[in-house]
């Protein structure tokens, strides 16, 4: 998945080479990996199933991002109705719901839906909306309009960057506005971000971290700007 960020497309021959195994080895290998919806195999190769920003986003801090995703599913209990918004980080929050039962989980994240629906035990409701190909995620009146009729326990959300002085920004407008209805309609909100995001500006403005109920993030964090969140009385879990 790494060289197919890079190159935008992978040859089998080419693959086999590098990894030094049979042609065979690598077609079962990319079958599997266009079952999960990854990539798209063509004749000869594969091309992604992504946006390169989705590919290259989903390659960095791996350990941090699954880290906080499985301490984020953690918080849900069975029968829990959940939101969670589009982003590499929350959509692992799906992932690791394994376990869990009778919970309804509303999310405008086509990531987040290809990790539930190989959960039997997950009931799912997307919201709708247009289809932004970056962000693999689902925006607009429509997605507005879903939330707006929902309630429930958590809301997950995810942010391009957060600080004390700045709050949760983002690159997308539309993102942000999802954000804010999810934080509406649940009592309880958690963002997950990895320590990366800290200190970083995007060009809108999401919400004040004091409306966020919990920060999960990475133990990268540092001390200083741990302190800095805990003065502010914004609460932090470090995983």
């Amino acid at each position: 998945m790494a060289l197919l960020s890079e190159r935008g497309t992978l040859s089998v021959v080419d693959l086999a080479l590098q990894f030094n195994v049979s042609e065979v080895t690598i077609r079962s290998d990319l079958k599997a990996l266009e079952e999960r919806g990854l990539l798209t195999r063509t004749r000869g190769g594969a091309l992604p199933a992504m946006h390169r920003n989705i590919l290259e986003r989903q390659s960095e801090r791996i350990a941090d991002k699954i880290r906080i995703a499985r301490a984020a599913a953690e918080l849900v209990e069975d029968g829990d109705v959940i939101m969670i918004e589009a982003g590499t980080t929350t959509a692992l929050v799906a992932r690791y719901l394994t376990g869990k039962r009778d919970v309804h989980l509303v999310t405008n994240s086509t990531l987040a839906f290809g990790y539930a629906r190989a959960n039997p035990a997950l009931q799912m409701t997307m919201t709708g909306g247009e289809f932004r190909r970056p962000t693999e995620s689902l925006v607009g009146p429509l997605a507005l309009e879903t939330i707006a009729r929902l309630n429930v326990r958590w809301a997950f959300v995810g942010t391009d960057g957060f600080s004390v002085a700045k709050g949760m920004t983002t690159h997308l407008v539309e993102g942000a506005e999802i954000v804010r209805a999810m934080k509406s309609h649940a009592e309880k909100t958690v963002l997950v971000a990895d320590s990366s995001k800290y200190g970083h500006t995007g060009f809108a403005s999401v919400l004040p971290l004091h409306a966020v109920d919990l920060i999960i993030t990475d133990t990268d964090l540092g001390d200083r700007a741990t302190r800095d969140l805990t003065d502010a009385n914004v609460a932090v879990k470090t995983v």
